[in-house]
């Protein structure tokens, strides 16, 4: 049989999260049969803090910002979450609540998998317990890095750090150098470094003009000169 997700257009939504890289296609099919689905449009609310947490996601198509909002009702972007990435696993296991907002910032569906079957699964397969937790530990660097970036760091830091991180993640090398596909608003990415937006228009307006970056309409960026923008962090 053919382990595969007929919501998620036959493609293997399990198996492209790396937390399940090592199961074999029996074991993905039976994942792949616990598994609700739901899609998202974009600015979709998938879960806002406070509500009760009770599955894992797994992202199969699109793009998720996962937030929370700071003491004056601004919006602070913890992390930006993709194909293969999956988020809600902090609760896994305990009763409790979602500290953080998600959302959808492009069209997105989502693969769910309840608190339930989760245990059953890692304790039959305990390795995948463990990159859960490697990728906590990952994610819990990434804001302590974060905290300290917005607590310490001047704004053209916290623009560098940030265009840095993203092409980490979702950069592709072009003959110009390394491109980088958004998805993110000028307002998005003024919520990810705590920046106001005409600010973050003009700093980036900035490194394109000393030939750091250049900016390809208002969803590309191209990291011309990686090393200078690198200096700036």
């Amino acid at each position: 049989m053919k382990a595969c997700c007929e919501r998620c257009q036959n493609r293997l939504c399990a198996s492209k999260v790396p937390i399940f890289s090592n199961l074999n296609s029996k074991e993905l099919l039976q994942i792949i049969e616990m598994t609700g689905h739901k899609d998202y449009y974009k600015g979709e609310t998938i879960f806002l803090e406070g509500s009760e947490a009770k599955r894992l996601y797994l992202v199969n198509e699109g793009r998720i910002k996962i937030y929370k909002f700071t003491k004056d009702g601004k919006e602070q972007i913890l992390h930006i979450l993709s194909e293969g990435d999956f988020f809600g696993e902090l609760n896994l296991f305990k009763t409790g609540t979602y500290n953080f907002n998600a959302e959808a910032i492009t069209p997105t569906k989502l693969c769910t998998l309840t608190k339930e079957n989760m245990k059953d699964l890692i304790l039959s397969k305990p390795e995948i317990g463990m990159k859960i937790l490697e990728v906590v530990g990952d994610r819990l660097s990434r804001v302590e890095t974060l905290a300290q970036n917005l607590a310490t760091n001047d704004v053209d830091s916290r623009i560098a750090y940030l265009l840095l991180d993203l092409k980490q993640k979702y950069g592709k090398k072009v003959p110009e150098g390394i491109e980088i596909s958004l998805k993110l608003t000028r307002e998005e990415m003024s919520n990810y470094t705590g920046v106001a937006r005409e600010t973050m228009s003009r700093k980036l307006k900035k490194f394109e003009e000393e030939g750091i970056i250049k900016l390809v309409g208002a969803k590309k960026v191209i990291i011309v000169d990686e090393e200078s923008l690198s200096d700036y962090v």
